[in-house]
């Protein structure tokens, strides 16, 4: 067995990362392992990647939506292989900048698989390793599929490693992954299709603006079939057979590939977390609010490894790895602020929020006041040639300060930002409006909003 260590980050994605650096420069002995190249999902598998390839989408739509306004598309599309190898330029580089900025703050860094041994041990390929404390933020993974068939379904990692995109392609569930990704094969020339199991997609976001979003999806080739359940994947004829129920009508669907957009579970299953004593479930580890293990106090968990009322967000994860490392440290016990995070799905164009839906704010006893906006003719749509977008702001009636803020449309996924700081501080509607912004910009149709 090695010497002790004050703490072992298991998992070396954002929240890891940035706790054990926290903990390296603090002057602890840390270590940090993964089987994985350092990085994690968002950088190498994830976020970052997906909006490279979103960009050729971007480009595309842009063009398309300049026909007849001096713009001709012409015989312009995406070339698959030269965005993948502009999207590897990114994602290659990342793990070995990564490890020496963690060697170079002090951390060690190892390599394999992991798994807990006891209480204030694990193993690292076999060999065992001991720690006064451990982080576990070891990410997530899909959520296992039940369907016969499911052994023929790609995940998110494949289709962002895929060399050329073939013609058809069906996506399981109205989730962030299948929205984004439909929208990047459209616009590549791909024929998507989304099948979800419920009424409603992106439920996390507001139901008036997702419909709009849908409407739009369609306009592009994206077709979208609610309250439709998988019940089996099965090769034939060179492509694959996807049998779909929705009610009592059940029919065949060929395509060229199955995607599998259906959500994520924990990545905990591996760790043997019982042999230290620790409760988890597919949402996380049991954890107190500042983040330490409910069952093992030498556990603390961040990001998607503990279950929060995080969203599930890489700068979440940040947030809970470096609250996680500062609690260690001083022996604390912070509670992460989650006040003001705006989250997007990065269609184009993008659907954003931040704060709290209608609902959730009336169910939270709020009277409020609900500012929606029809902004597809706005100059700085109409500069675009974009005609879908909104916006809707809720305002408590009782102080004048901003509960939520739900925007579908160009850049909205940076106009979101003015709205989660003014949450974030406690700012009125009146406060926000008297910012002045550069004109003409996406920024400076703010007090318009409001």
């Amino acid at each position: 067995m090695s010497e002790d260590y004050d703490l072992i980050v298991v998992g070396a994605g954002m929240a890891g990362v940035a706790a054990a650096n926290k903990c390296g420069t603090a002057g602890w002995r840390v270590a940090i392992v993964d089987a994985l190249p350092y990085g994690g999902t968002c950088a190498l598998r994830g976020c970052d990647p997906k909006k490279i390839l979103r960009r050729g989408a971007e480009i595309i739509d842009a063009a398309r939506l300049m026909q007849g306004k001096g713009i001709d598309p012409g015989d312009l599309s995406i070339n698959w292989a030269d965005l993948m190898a502009h999207k590897r330029g990114f994602t290659d580089l990342v793990p070995d900048k990564m490890e020496k900025g963690l060697t170079g703050n002090g951390v060690e860094t190892l390599h394999g698989t992991v798994c807990f041994v006891g209480a204030n041990t694990l193993a690292v390929d076999g060999e065992a390793y001991r720690s006064k404390r451990f982080l576990v933020a070891a990410g997530a993974m899909p959520r296992p599929l039940g369907f016969t068939g499911a052994g023929l379904v790609i995940d998110s990692t494949d289709f962002l490693n895929l060399e050329a995109l073939p013609e058809r392609i069906l996506f399981i569930g109205g989730g962030f992954v299948s929205f984004e990704f439909a929208h990047i094969a459209a616009r590549a020339g791909a024929i998507p299709i989304i099948v979800d199991r419920g009424a409603r997609p992106l439920r996390g976001f507001d139901p008036d603006l997702v419909e709009m979003l849908i409407k739009r999806s369609a306009d592009i080739g994206v077709d979208l079939m609610r309250e439709t359940e998988i019940i089996s994947v099965a090769k034939a004829n060179g492509a694959l057979a996807v049998e779909v129920k929705s009610g009592d009508h059940t029919q065949t669907i060929e395509t060229d590939l199955v995607v599998h957009g259906a959500g994520r579970v924990a990545a905990l299953g591996d760790l043997n977390l019982e042999a230290a004593g620790v409760n988890y479930s597919d949402k996380g580890i049991v954890v107190a609010p500042h983040l330490q293990s409910a069952t093992n106090s030498a556990v603390y968990a961040a990001g998607d490894s503990a279950d929060t009322d995080g969203l599930p967000l890489t700068p979440v994860a940040v947030i809970e790895g470096k609250v996680a490392a500062s609690n260690m440290l001083k022996n604390a016990q912070i509670v992460p602020d989650y006040a003001g995070i705006p989250t997007a799905v990065f269609t184009v164009p993008e659907v954003a929020r931040v704060g709290m839906l209608e609902n959730e704010a009336r169910d939270a006893g709020h009277d409020i006041d609900v500012r929606f906006t029809n902004t597809g003719g706005w100059y700085s749509n109409y500069r675009i040639g974009e005609t879908s977008a909104a916006a809707k702001i809720l305002v408590d009636k009782s102080d004048g300060k901003i509960l939520g803020a739900h925007l579908f449309g160009p850049e909205y996924g940076e106009q979101v930002n003015f709205f989660g700081l003014a949450i974030k501080l406690g700012l009125t509607a009146k406060q926000l409006q008297s910012m002045t912004a550069a004109y003409p910009s996406v920024g400076s149709d703010l007090g318009s909003l409001l």
